[in-house]
C-alpha cells in the first residue's frame, strides 16, 4: 500500500472514531477473539499503578482501560481526541469526573498538560494513529516525571515471518468483514487494518521510545507478537 493512504488528517481519524464509538468495545471483543480482555489485563499490570498516583492514559477510547487504573486506586485522566468516544465513555460511568477517572479531551501532539504531570502515561492501541509518532512519544516524555514509567501496548508483528504474513491476510480481508456484521462503517476497521501492517516491529518502536528520552526499553510479545507491550523509563 502506499504511505499516503495512513496520512489522513487528525480531524478526518477523530471522525472516524467518533462514528464507531458506540460499538467500539463490542467490536474489539469480537475481533480480537476475546483477546482484548488479556491484553488490558497485561497493559494495567505493566503499568503498576497504586493508589496516590497520577495516570495518563492517552487515547483511552470510552475509558475501558482507565477504569481497570481506577480500580487499583490511582487518579486517571481519560485523554483522547474523538469527542465521541469521550462522550460514550462519560455517559456509562456517569459524568465526565467520576470513579477516579476524569475524560479530557486532547491531541496526543500538543498534550494539554504541564510538565512532568503524571506518575505513569500509557497508550493502548492509539499510538499508530497519530501523525507524528515521534513527537507524540516526545509529549508523553514531557508530561511524565522524572523516575516515571511509560507503557504503550499497541498491535505489532509476529516474530514468524510466514505466521506474520498470514496475520496480514486476515486483517485485510477479515476485519473489514467481520467489522460490517457490526457497524455500517467497515471501511474504518479497512483503515485500522491498513496502519496496523505499516507499523513497525518491536525493535524499531523500541529504538525509539529510547531516541525520544525513555530509558530502561523494553518489550514483551503478546499473543505471539499480534500486540506488544513496551515499556519505559524517563530519567533525568
Amino acid at each position: 500500500m502506499k504511505r499516503a493512504d495512513l496520512d489522513k488528517q487528525p480531524t478526518d481519524v477523530a471522525a472516524m472514531f467518533d462514528d464507531i464509538a458506540a460499538r467500539y468495545d463490542l467490536l474489539n471483543g469480537v475481533l480480537s477473539l476475546g483477546q482484548d480482555r488479556a491484553w488490558r489485563r497485561a497493559t494495567v499490570k505493566a503499568v503498576d499503578a497504586y493508589s496516590g498516583e497520577l495516570v495518563l492514559d492517552l487515547a483511552a477510547g470510552t475509558g475501558t482501560s482507565s477504569a481497570s487504573f481506577a480500580a487499583r486506586g490511582a487518579r486517571v485522566i481519560a485523554c483522547d481526541f474523538s469527542q465521541g468516544m469521550l462522550e460514550v465513555g462519560a455517559q456509562r460511568r456517569g459524568g465526565a469526573s467520576r470513579r477516579g477517572v476524569t475524560f479530557v479531551g486532547g491531541d496526543a501532539l500538543h498534550l494539554p498538560f504541564a510538565d512532568e504531570t503524571f506518575d505513569a502515561v500509557t497508550i493502548s492501541f492509539g499510538l499508530r494513529n497519530v501523525a507524528d509518532v515521534d513527537l507524540a512519544l516526545r509529549e508523553l516524555r514531557r508530561v511524565t516525571k522524572v523516575g516515571g514509567r511509560v507503557v504503550i501496548c499497541e498491535f505489532s508483528h509476529i516474530p514468524v515471518e510466514v505466521l506474520d504474513r498470514i496475520y496480514g491476510r486476515y486483517l485485510m480481508a477479515a476485519l473489514p468483514t467481520i467489522a460490517r456484521r457490526f457497524t455500517a462503517n467497515s471501511e474504518a476497521y479497512a483503515y485500522l487494518s491498513e496502519s496496523i501492517m505499516a507499523w513497525p516491529d518491536q525493535p524499531a518502536l523500541a529504538a525509539r521510545l529510547q531516541a525520544a528520552g525513555f530509558s530502561r526499553v523494553a518489550w514483551r510479545n503478546l499473543t505471539m507478537g499480534v500486540v506488544a507491550l513496551h515499556r519505559g523509563v524517563r530519567g533525568d
